[in-house]
């Protein structure tokens, strides 16, 4: 069966990818230079080892913000021309659905028309057409169990269609979708241009990135080979980073940078996002290629095998696990800086306040706040429902762990509430909310 890869000519806009399993987290490195030897250990707390050196996050934010309600309504647009045969909705605990927004653009400077290759082959393509998400089944029956998720625009291998469901191969997920909450074929290839994304691969098991592009800049954090990032910026000029520099950093955070040569040395350097927020990274040690979103694997959490295990353990697990299919119904939801509504858009902290709020759990509104107010729990003892807080010199964003290495949050604006393997960036710390 002839497969097809799909090329076609679109603006240089990046769209978000896929799931990846879980690593254990340890470095080895053989390359010196972007990536420094780390080796990761329990997490009995907050590290805070580095200090915040870019200004402006705030500002950032906003004017991603700004950008992202606009660009929205241009991808949206576009969309409808291609779906406007197709009224979308979603299968989620059998609440009616939607068509969603086809997702917001990245941040560029010039959009510049240019000839790209989407990674992905197929038969007959398949994009998810939802509002949120769409459960993916072992078997075609509404009563099968759910092995996996799409969200919006997620794509997929159509490999058969019968009585409504459609056979499906979407990243490592095989198994079935109900037929009417996909676009296909040539309508589904007319789509996926638009919603394409430029995304990173790591090459190595993590990888220091760093706030400029520099191995004499600070470390902003660990990535995670077992995670896709998105590419802000492919090819970084000298012009273009000046006016950064200028607009987001401080004097004390170039002062050991030569800028001179950095500015030289830009072009084998990229811009990747994360949460929302801007990192260089060295392009030796990451593969770009423009993707399509695939399913999410769902697993079920494996179970204490102890028989000892007392019945008030097992009425905690069961209420976490409560916790988590509540968390799960809001996935595929959209992100909104300063946000708290489940269904209309909250932020990172907004949706674990508002998750453990519908259990009489009532938590500080920040990420950091949450932080503080959590006990620690170790790396080696972490247990779904438990909390993810990841940041640089300080807590700035927070995750809930759904178990199996995954965690659900709210990303960002592209994303907007998704699914992540639990280290795809390094925590500074797992808490227990009680």
């Amino acid at each position: 069966m002839r497969k097809h890869s799909l090329k076609l000519m679109a603006a240089g806009i990046a769209f978000s990818m896929g799931f990846t399993g879980l690593s254990s987290l340890t470095q080895d490195f053989t390359k010196a230079g972007a990536v420094n030897a780390a080796k990761e250990t329990p997490l009995a707390g907050i590290t805070v080892t580095l200090e915040r050196f870019c200004d402006s996050v705030i500002e950032s934010r906003e004017e991603d913000a700004r950008e992202a309600q606009e660009q929205e309504k241009a991808i949206a647009l576009a969309a409808a021309e291609t779906e406007n045969e197709t009224a979308g909705a979603e299968e989620n605990s059998g609440a009616d659905g939607q068509a969603a927004p086809a997702g917001e653009q990245a941040e560029t400077e010039e959009p510049e028309k240019q000839e790209i290759k989407l990674d992905i082959k197929f038969d007959k393509l398949g994009l998810a057409n939802v509002h949120n998400y769409l459960n993916v089944r072992k078997k075609p029956s509404e009563d099968a169990k759910i092995i996996g998720k799409m969200t919006n625009h997620n794509a997929c291998n159509i490999i058969s269609e019968k009585n409504g469901w459609s056979k499906i191969q979407s990243g490592k997920i095989k198994g079935y979708v109900m037929s009417k909450y996909l676009i296909a074929g040539e309508k589904a290839e007319k789509l996926a241009v638009k919603v394409a994304r430029l995304r990173a691969e790591v090459n190595t098991q993590t990888l220091n990135v760093r706030y400029l592009p520099s191995t004499d800049a600070h470390i902003y954090d660990q990535f995670s080979e077992d995670e896709e990032y998105t590419v802000e910026k492919e090819n970084l000029t000298a012009d273009y980073m000046k006016q950064y520099v200028k607009k987001h950093c401080s004097k004390k955070s170039v002062k050991d940078v030569d800028l001179n040569a950095m500015y030289d040395d830009v072009q084998n350097w990229a811009m990747l996002s994360v949460d929302d927020e801007k990192v260089f990274v060295s392009k030796d040690f990451i593969t770009m290629k423009y993707t399509l979103k695939r399913a999410v694997e769902i697993k079920e959490e494996k179970k204490p095998s102890s028989t000892s295990s007392s019945s008030s353990s097992s009425s905690a697990s069961s209420g976490r696990s409560g916790i988590v299919s509540y968390a799960m119904q809001f996935l595929g939801n959209p992100y909104v800086w300063g946000g708290t509504s489940l269904t209309n858009g909250t932020d990172c902290s907004g949706f674990t306040q508002g998750i453990y709020r519908h259990f009489g759990v009532y938590l500080p509104r920040t990420s950091a706040a949450q932080a503080a107010a959590l006990p620690s729990v170790s790396s080696s003892d972490v247990q779904v429902g438990d909390l993810f807080f990841y940041g640089s010199g300080g807590v700035s964003h927070v995750a809930m762990y759904i178990g199996n290495g995954q965690i659900i949050h709210a990303s960002n604006h592209r994303d907007g509430i998704k699914i992540s393997n639990a280290y795809y960036r390094k925590p500074l710390k797992i808490g227990r909310p009680r």
